[in-house]
C-alpha cells in the first residue's frame, strides 16, 4: 500500500536537487574516465602480498562502514596479526601515524580513536591520507598478516584483494543518483568491483521476500555475494567510569548529542526507552567548539533533576575531552548482526588463509 509518509524522505532528499542533474552528467564523465583508466592499467594500482580487505561504499554519508570494520577486525585478530588503516578524517595532523594511548581524535581522527577505545591493542590502527604509502608502512613495520582498509572504495591506487561494499537498506545505492544531484561518488556499476555487497541497517525482522527484492535490484555478478546486516545496540550505556542499563533510561531526561551522518536509527531505538529526549544534531565528524559546549551546558541545565547527556561511541571520543562533559556524557555502543554470519565469516577467513 502506498504511504506518502514512507516515500517523502526519499522524494525530498533526491528530487530537491533535480536542477543539479546536468552537473551530475559531467561528474559521471570524469569518474567513468578515471575508473576506465584504472581498469586498463593506465593509472597504477598497487597490490600487496599481504591480504587486504577494503570496506567502502558508493555514496557519501554513513552506511555502516565503521561497525563493519570493527566486526572484521574483531574476527580476524583472533587468528592473525591484524591492522586497520583509515584516512584519519577530521584530524589536525598529516601523514602516517599509529594510534596509541597518547593519541586523541585531533591527532588520529574520531574513527581511529573509536576503534582504539573499544579494542585497545588487540590490533594495529593506523592513519594515512596516502593509502598506498600508509599500507606499505603499516604492513612492513607492524608485520601484519591482514590489513583492513576503512572507506577506500574509490581509492583505486591501492588494489585490495577482497572488497566489501556497504549499502544502507533505507537508502540503497540503486535508488540514488550521482553527485551533486544525488549522493553517489561514482556510478551504480561501481558495485561490480566488490566480492560482497552488504545491505546494512536492515530491520530486525527482514522477510525472505524483502531480501529477494534487494537481491533482484542489486543483480549480483557471477561469484558476487549479497548479505544482510542489522545494528544491535548494547544493553547498557557507558561513561568513563560507570554504566547504566538501557531500561533505566526511562527515568531520565536525555540530552542526545550526535555528530554523525544519519542519527535516525539511534533516535528510533532511543524512543523505545524514553520520550523525554532533546536532540542536538551536528554535522558528521563535527569538531566541537567551546561555544558548542556552552550551548550543550545551557540545554542540560534546563532539564529536570534526573538527566543525562547521551551520545554515540564515535562522538564520545571527542566530547569526553571537555572537562565539563567528562563526568556527564554517556555513549551507546553498537555492533553488527549479520544474517548467515557463519557463511560470511568463512568467506572472509578463507580469503585470508588462501592468500
Amino acid at each position: 500500500m502506498f504511504s506518502y509518509q514512507n516515500k517523502k524522505p526519499y522524494f525530498c532528499k533526491r528530487m530537491k536537487r533535480w536542477y543539479l542533474y546536468p552537473f551530475s552528467l559531467g561528474y559521471h564523465l570524469v569518474t567513468a574516465i578515471r575508473n576506465t583508466f584504472y581498469d586498463w592499467g593506465i593509472f597504477k594500482s598497487t597490490a600487496f602480498k599481504t591480504p587486504v580487505i577494503n570496506v567502502g561504499n558508493l555514496s557519501v554519508g554513513g552506511s555502516g562502514k565503521s561497525p563493519m570494520v570493527m566486526y572484521l577486525a574483531d574476527l580476524l585478530s583472533k587468528n592473525y596479526r591484524t591492522g586497520v588503516l583509515s584516512r584519519g578524517y577530521g584530524r589536525m595532523t598529516k601523514g602516517y601515524g599509529i594510534t596509541n594511548y597518547e593519541s586523541n581524535y585531533k591527532t588520529v581522527g574520531d574513527e581511529a580513536m573509536q576503534l582504539f577505545e573499544r579494542f585497545k591493542n588487540r590490533f594495529v590502527i593506523g592513519v594515512s591520507e596516502d593509502r598506498v604509502a600508509g599500507a606499505k608502512k603499516i604492513i612492513k613495520d607492524m608485520d601484519l598478516g591482514v590489513l583492513i582498509l576503512d572507506d577506500a572504495y574509490q581509492h583505486r591506487a591501492i588494489k585490495a584483494g577482497f572488497t566489501i561494499m556497504m549499502t544502507d537498506y533505507n537508502d540503497p545505492y540503486f535508488k540514488d543518483f550521482l553527485l551533486p544531484a544525488g549522493d553517489l561518488r561514482e556510478s551504480r556499476s561501481g558495485k561490480n568491483r566488490a566480492q560482497v555487497i552488504m545491505v546494512s541497517k536492515c530491520p530486525d525482522q527482514l522477510t525472505d521476500e524483502k531480501k529477494q527484492y534487494y537481491i533482484s535490484r542489486i543483480k549480483p555478478q557471477h561469484g558476487q555475494r549479497v548479505f544482510f546486516s542489522s545494528i544491535s545496540y548494547d544493553e547498557h550505556v557507558y561513561s568513563h567510569d560507570k554504566s547504566i542499563p538501557d531500561n533505566n533510561l526511562a527515568y531520565y531526561d536525555i540530552l542526545l548529542i550526535t555528530g554523525i551522518a544519519n542519527p535516525q536509527p539511534l533516535l528510533q531505538h532511543l524512543a523505545r526507552f524514553s520520550q523525554r529526549v532533546k536532540h542536538l544534531k551536528f554535522k558528521d565528524h563535527h569538531n566541537f567548539t567551546d561555544q558548542d559546549i556552552k550551548n550543550i551546558q545551557a540545554e542540560y541545565r534546563k532539564m529536570g533533576e534526573y538527566k543525562m547527556i547521551l551520545t554515540t561511541e564515535k562522538d564520545y571520543v571527542r566530547l569526553k575531552t571537555f572537562d565539563y562533559l567528562r563526568d556527564l556524557v554517556y555513549y551507546w555502543p553498537i555492533n553488527v548482526i549479520i544474517d548467515k554470519k557463519e557463511e560470511f565469516n568463512q568467506i572472509i577467513l578463507d580469503y585470508v588463509r588462501k592468500n
